[in-house]
């Protein structure tokens, strides 16, 4: 008998929003409303028989639209197959940085049977019992299992934001930073890794394993962390501590401490995204990061570079934009 640990997220809103073809004729559709509505753009069909209203889906983030797919798979799913990969990566709520997500991804073990579908991908691997999970009622892999399955398989910005993602997922608690748990994480992930020499992509996974740091947060962050790498930067400090006025704090990005400088990775979700606005207007929000940056350049004496989604795309990208701020590898 397989146990499994069940875990929840925020309340889901998303798995109210997939509907059934049987839940629309229930409230009063025809199959005829339902195609021309798909046809008008105002349905998504997400596969056979599973829709979405097409504006509510048109705001979700990739990850999440993708976690629609795998919210629609999972209820036509019969068997003992598991979300995995990529697919257990956005029911985790982890970052999946520049991944299209086309086919919703299915692990059983190998004497298990999957049903075929054109947008599922199947794999047949061996399942212990501390690999499975539920998360909103839907079985899934592990967080420590999705991260070794998707770390030496994506691409190494997308693989280092995943990692760094999990870790936090595991260690942040508001500003405070649990040691042990990240200790502890770390110790499972090392010995699964371990037993793992003959997986594809192990190289590139154990690399990111030894490159990961939980206190980058977001996509943003752990791939700018990764180009300051490549250009020849040392590790940076992440979220430095800056005591600001008043008896605030405030906390910067990167401390590049070789180059005698602070970093920040400016994500336009900062400016545009309503709840990251905490009710402000977007002149506010521009004048308090001003604001902020004036105090911080003032008392540390430290020169202060931003950068953003566009400069981070290739090493030549951020190294260009940090010379505009005359700043290079030491």
């Amino acid at each position: 008998m397989i146990s499994e640990a069940e875990v929840q997220h925020d309340e889901p809103v998303l798995e109210q929003l997939v509907r059934s073809r049987e839940d629309l004729v229930l409230n009063g559709w025809t199959d005829r409303q339902i195609g021309a509505a798909v046809r008008a753009g105002v349905l998504f069909r997400i596969r056979r028989g599973w829709y979405i209203d097409a504006e509510e889906r048109d705001g979700l983030w990739p990850e999440e639209q993708h976690r629609a797919h795998v919210i629609a798979v999972a209820r036509d799913s019969r068997g003992g197959a598991v979300a995995s990969h990529t697919s257990a990566a956005v029911l985790w709520r982890l970052p999946l940085h520049r991944i299209r997500c086309v086919r919703v991804h299915l692990t059983t073990s190998p004497a298990g049977r999957i049903s075929s579908a054109p947008d599922v991908r199947r794999h047949a691997a061996p399942l212990d019992a501390e690999d499975l999970v539920t998360i909103n009622g839907i079985r899934c892999t592990s967080l420590a299992r999705t991260v070794l399955d998707l770390i030496g398989a994506l691409p190494l910005e997308a693989a280092v934001a995943l990692a760094d993602a999990a870790e936090r997922q595991m260690a942040a608690r508001l500003r405070e930073w649990d040691v042990e748990a990240v200790e502890s994480w770390r110790c499972k992930l090392a010995e699964r890794l371990g037993a793992a020499s003959g997986m594809r992509g192990i190289r590139q996974a154990r690399w990111v394993f030894g490159f990961t740091d939980g206190r980058a947060e977001s996509p943003g962050e752990s791939v700018s962390r990764l180009q300051l790498r490549r250009l020849g930067f040392a590790a940076p400090e992440l979220q430095v501590p800056i005591p600001g006025p008043d008896d605030t704090m405030y906390y910067v990005d990167f401390g590049m401490t070789d180059a005698g400088c602070f970093g920040e990775f400016d994500g336009k979700g900062k400016y545009f995204d309503e709840a990251m606005r905490s009710g402000r207007s977007v002149e506010q929000v521009v004048y308090d990061e001003k604001r902020r940056e004036d105090w911080i350049r003032g008392t540390t004496q430290q020169r202060f570079a931003r950068w953003q989604t566009e400069h981070i795309g290739t090493p030549y990208a951020l190294g260009k934009r940090l010379q505009s701020f005359g700043i290079a590898p030491p």
